[in-house]
């Protein structure tokens, strides 16, 4: 199982709020080993890695998780707790 976290950084050049929120809430529950790979979506550049992603996926909220198995379609998570809950919980 591959994890991709998306944060957003607003034009203004500052991290979203709700992004903040969910980096803290992963740090607070160790989480963040569970991640493997971080991507920014920089509203201010369009070619960003996250912003491509989102793209590709139709996703228009972040933070957003991506959860690759093999074999499976990606899935996206827009809510931590749902995230949590349906993968962070099953991984152990």
């Amino acid at each position: 199982m591959r994890i991709t976290l998306v944060k957003k950084v607003l034009a203004d050049g500052s991290l979203c709020a709700k992004c903040n929120d969910v980096e803290q809430k992963l740090k607070e529950n160790d989480q963040e080993k569970f991640l493997d790979e971080t991507l920014i979506a920089d509203e201010r550049d369009p070619e960003s890695a996250g912003m491509q992603l989102a793209q590709q996926l139709n996703v228009q909220r972040a933070p957003f998780f991506v959860v690759e198995e093999e074999g499976k379609a990606p899935e996206v998570y827009t809510v931590y707790f749902k995230f949590v809950k349906e993968v962070l919980n099953k991984a152990g």
